[in-house]
């Protein structure tokens, strides 16, 4: 991608540059910006809430507030849009109701902004700082804050000083990856009108015909990622982890009734704005709008999508079962090098990673067909980048990191014991594998798949650029209805696609409760 870029045509490239590409960089950092800071607003009191005190209703919130991970940032844009639109029912029944006439007799925010667009965003990523910030509280030593409050710290000084700083690092991971997802994004600032970098690179190729300028515009937005990545390890690096044995033994603060009441209306805003609200919204375009038309186009996307995301979950989980297993079992040196290189590919956004693989398969298919005429054969087409190869091969590089680290954490909770028991007994490295290691990871081997798989099911950016033609899957037919305005029509995909979202949800709280 970035050899490609280097054959981008600089007039178009100068004219992008003195016209909208400063209004694209500006609008993609401030975007990431305010994404950031609304989730750290979200996720991080949350988590405070539910692991520090005594909220009410505290066991169901803490998986209730995981729920908007299931829902595309693309479907609540376009469902608020809806309902808070000038022609939506909220302002319509103000109109009603107060008997204005026109949007000059009063205000009203309006939603298609870079504004609105950080909501949206921030309301189904802040479980992302909610998820890991809790477990930083949960899992930080009891006897750090009992010396503080001996010290002469209360509860608030204790939280703010000790508590609060011990969390930093799964603070700045989980922002990281709000960021990268941010970045990422392109239904929603395509839907809402924010000219962001992903639009661009969009824009560049399908608009302009420049494959190569628009290569040139992913490098860019994939700097804007290094930047991230090492802005993040370098603002952890130096930082001790506390105790390896914490004392995790509670101690939750007390709240009145003021604060339960004000807790309580914080938390459940955010389950119902980032989750239940949107999904009831298409439930009830489900009920009024569902056909069997609807139905039997449904079957068709749906067989790509599970087709998809099986293929990509497959690989995806035997790679990171292969080098997690070789990092532990091999005693060469290298050995951790191969699983950090997989997991490289969850950094970078999927339009960028369409880019990369457009840029390295479009040229070997070119090669491919030249061979196959130059030996009088029938040349074989796009193999490579006009099939779903390409698709399943960018969403192995995109997703791997998910299996990696899923399997790698379960392979963690092995005893090293068990690699040398078997070899003690006569039995040889491949068959144990089999016998010992593979059964015991078989909870963490289901988790990564069903992740990967789901990831896969609601990846939209690189499946629009990388899709053959007449070929789609529930996303692209959803973002497509979404397009045209006619989201009624897909609303029956769209909730099958949180729905599947839902899976790893309920199957990862279910293992909390059991351990």
């Amino acid at each position: 991608m970035l050899l490609a870029s280097l054959n981008a045509s600089n007039e178009l490239f100068s004219h992008l540059w003195a016209t909208v590409l400063p209004e694209y960089i500006t609008n993609t950092l401030l975007l990431a910006l305010l994404v950031a800071l609304l989730t750290l607003c979200f996720g991080v009191p949350a988590a405070a809430l539910v692991s520090q005190t005594n909220l009410v209703m505290a066991k169901q919130l803490r998986w209730l507030l995981m729920l908007p991970l299931a829902m595309p940032a693309y479907l609540v844009a376009y469902l608020y849009t809806d309902l808070f639109d000038y022609a939506g029912p909220v302002q319509r029944s103000l109109r009603a109701w107060f008997g204005w006439q026109s949007p000059d007799d009063y205000y009203f925010f309006d939603i298609r902004t870079i504004g609105g667009a950080a909501i949206v965003i921030a309301l189904v990523l802040f479980p992302y700082v909610y998820m890991l910030t809790r477990t930083a509280f949960e899992q930080q030593d009891r006897n750090l804050l009992r010396a503080s409050r001996l010290l002469g710290c209360d509860q608030r000084q204790s939280f703010y000083q000790i508590a609060l700083p011990l969390a930093r690092p799964a603070i700045a991971v989980s922002l990281t990856l709000v960021v990268m997802e941010t970045l990422a994004d392109f239904a929603t600032v395509q839907y809402f009108a924010v000219n962001t970098l992903t639009t661009a690179v969009y824009d560049t190729w399908l608009g302009y015909s420049d494959l190569a300028a628009a290569n040139a515009l992913a490098s860019v937005l994939l700097l804007f990622i290094l930047f991230v990545v090492v802005a993040e390890q370098r603002a952890r690096a130096g930082q001790r982890h506390q105790s390896s044995r914490p004392n995790n033994q509670q101690q939750r603060k007390q709240l009145s009734i003021m604060q339960q009441l004000t807790a309580s209306l914080f938390c459940w805003f955010l389950v119902l704005a980032g989750f239940l609200l949107p999904l009831v919204l298409l439930l009830i375009m489900v009920v009024d709008y569902a056909d069997y038309s609807q139905f039997i186009a449904l079957l068709s996307t749906g067989k790509n999508s599970i087709e998809i995301a099986f293929y990509s979950a497959t690989i995806a989980t035997i790679i990171a079962l292969f080098l997690a297993l070789f990092q532990r079992l091999h005693q060469s040196r290298s050995r951790k090098i191969p699983l950090q290189i997989t997991s490289f590919g969850y950094a970078v956004p999927g339009t960028v990673l369409a880019m990369a693989m457009l840029a390295t398969f479009g040229p070997i298919d070119h090669l491919i067909n030249d061979l196959a005429k130059a030996l009088d054969l029938k040349a074989p087409g796009l193999l490579l980048s006009g099939t779903v190869f390409a698709i399943v091969f960018a969403f192995v590089v995109r997703f791997s990191a998910i299996a990696n680290g899923t399997i790698n954490a379960g392979i963690g909770q092995i005893p090293k014991s068990l690699d040398f028991a078997p070899a003690s007994l006569g039995v040889a490295m491949v068959p144990a594998i089999f016998r010992v290691h593979l059964p015991l990871l078989k909870s963490s081997i289901l988790v990564a798949w069903l992740l990967v798989f789901v990831e896969a099911m609601k990846e939209l950016p690189a499946v629009l650029l990388l899709r053959p033609f007449n070929f789609e899957t529930l996303s692209t037919q959803v973002f497509q209805l979404i397009s045209d305005e006619r989201l009624e029509q897909g609303a029956l995909g769209a909730v099958l696609i949180v729905l599947f979202g839902l899976l790893p949800i309920i199957l990862l709280n279910r293992q909390k409760d059991s351990q």
